[in-house]
Parts: C-alpha cells; sequence; structure tokens
C-alpha cells in the first residue's frame, strides 16, 4: 500500500498462470501430452511445430488475473479490494500447484 500510494503513473496487480514447454521427439508424444494436459483442466495448452520440425508442447493454465490499481498516480481501489485480489491470486497460485 505504500508503494502504491508514492506511485505517480500507472499500478496493475497482475498474476501470471502456470506454463510449461516441453520438448518432443515425435509428434503423437505431444499429441499425447497435449490431451492430459486438456484433461487436467490446462485448456489453453497447445502444440506447435517450428520451420525445423522441433516439436514443443505447452501446457498453460487459464488462472490469470490483470487488474489496473492506480491510473496517472491515484489510486482507484480500496485497500481492502487489494487485500481480496491477493487472496484471490494466492488460491489460483494453489491451484496452478
Amino acid at each position: 500500500m505504500t508503494a502504491l500510494e508514492k506511485a505517480t503513473g500507472d499500478a496493475v496487480f497482475k498474476f501470471e498462470p502456470f506454463v510449461l514447454h516441453v520438448l518432443c521427439q515425435e509428434l503423437q508424444d505431444a499429441q499425447m501430452l497435449h490431451s492430459v494436459a486438456v484433461d487436467s483442466g490446462f485448456r489453453n495448452s497447445g502444440i506447435t511445430v517450428g520451420r525445423g520440425g522441433k516439436i514443443t508442447m505447452a501446457v498453460r493454465s487459464t488462472h490469470c488475473l490483470e487488474v489496473p490499481l492506480s491510473h496517472k498516480g491515484r489510486l482507484m481501489v480500496s485497500e481492502e479490494y487489494i487485500e481480496f485480489l491477493v487472496h484471490v491470486a494466492n488460491q489460483k497460485m494453489e491451484e496452478n500447484i
């Protein structure tokens, strides 16, 4: 809160979701991992194949959170709301684990 009160620009509360990149030897391996990831709730997962044939499977969570807190140095939310955001972000971190 002290840092936010001293802020002169825009401040954003941001929680980044879990991401795991796996290099796969075969496309079938990536497809199997993708199925497991999606079935486990990691709906933003995907497979990419590079120009050289490199197959990468990305396991991605949907548990992101991004909320503006201040604009041009003016705090736009209450301390109670920031405490709520921290609680929500901590819950999302537990879900990531």
